[in-house]
């Protein structure tokens, strides 16, 4: 007799004949269990529960360090303008003094710009603790669907221009004249700024919101109410609305989350996210919105969340059409 230890075969495994350990697939190469978006993280063997919070807190630093880079290089540029003479203001004065208007190109752009650093923070945190593929913040493929996001973001704009059809009509209907503004010196630099920013800027928000958080909660309870529910008073207390619309920002990260956790990924959420800032800052671009306004109304509530509720049953009816992958069916690696 051998005093080799004897192992047990895996089914459909043949050991070799006269030798006495099989060949087994090792773990990080067999495929995980399939699993739904909130619940990705679990996906592979090296996951521990203290783990995403690390990421989070990395995240952070990195996030704070990035801005206070970018603050620093911003004050270099102001010190270093030939046109700053001692007749001026000092520099911290009128930082100080300038308020947040965000029909201001510079103001718009920095605002934007401060928002997109949360994509390499959150990026590069995953990577340095390394027990998750980046990608799988994405979607459950493991990277962004582009056919999926492209036919979201189409139905997005479909129903987001009904939307502003409705509203405007209505506006007409009380006696409000429908005016737009083109003369305005800052509407191209707005629009310009709008397309190349909000795009990202909206991502980042999903990212952090709907990415991270949903997984970070997912890992740990299994059911995904308490994924999609938990991270709304975060991402609703990150914006400065009176009552209509803080409701209507949580309305729409209800509907967010239950479309990442339903469709498979942010891909959804991210049309729906880019689309609704895209209108509205270019709407503001040309005069007919406010990009600075707190206060809402119940119509306006109403009409979003109508909005919301379309384009939710929209997508839906399109990702059972399309049979798009609710569950993560990749190889662990």
């Amino acid at each position: 007799m051998s005093s080799y230890p004897q192992f047990p075969v895996p089914p459909g495994e043949t050991p070799h004949p006269g030798n006495m350990y099989p060949v087994y697939t090792p773990v990080e190469q067999q495929p995980a269990e399939p699993l739904p978006y909130h619940r990705l993280a679990r996906t592979y063997p090296v996951y521990r529960w203290w783990k995403p919070i690390v990421v989070g807190l990395i995240a952070l630093g990195l996030y704070f360090g990035m801005i206070i880079l970018a603050t620093v290089v911003f004050l270099i540029a102001i010190l270093a303008n030939p046109s700053m003479d001692s007749s001026t203001e000092e520099p911290m004065s009128a930082l100080e003094s300038v308020d947040i208007d965000m029909s201001d190109p510079v103001t718009f752009a920095l605002t934007m710009l401060s928002l997109i650093l949360m994509i390499p923070a959150l990026f590069w945190a995953t990577r340095i603790m390394n027990f998750q593929k980046v990608g799988m913040l994405t979607s459950v493929r493991g990277t962004m669907r582009w056919g999926w996001l492209g036919t979201c973001m189409a139905v997005a704009f479909g129903v987001l221009l009904l939307s502003v059809g409705i509203s405007t009509a209505l506006d007409l209907v009380q006696g409000i004249p429908f005016e737009p503004d083109f003369s305005g010196p800052d509407m191209w630099t707005l629009l310009l700024l709008t397309i190349m920013l909000v795009p990202f800027q909206a991502a980042a928000e999903e990212y952090v919101f709907r990415g991270y958080f949903m997984q970070l909660i997912g890992g740990w309870l299994r059911h995904p109410a308490f994924a999609i529910l938990l991270p709304i008073p975060f991402f609703v207390f990150g914006h400065m609305y009176d009552i209509y619309g803080q409701l209507d920002v949580a309305l729409f990260a209800l509907a967010a989350g239950w479309l990442a956790w339903r469709t498979g990924g942010l891909e959804a959420a991210i049309a729906l996210h880019v689309i609704n800032n895209s209108v509205i800052f270019s709407l503001g671009a040309i005069g007919l919105a406010d990009v600075n306004a707190t206060e809402g109304s119940l119509g306006g509530l109403l009409l979003s969340a109508a909005t919301t509720a379309v384009f939710v049953l929209v997508v839906v009816k399109l990702a059972n059409k399309r049979q798009i992958e609710r569950l993560s069916f990749s190889t662990v690696t």
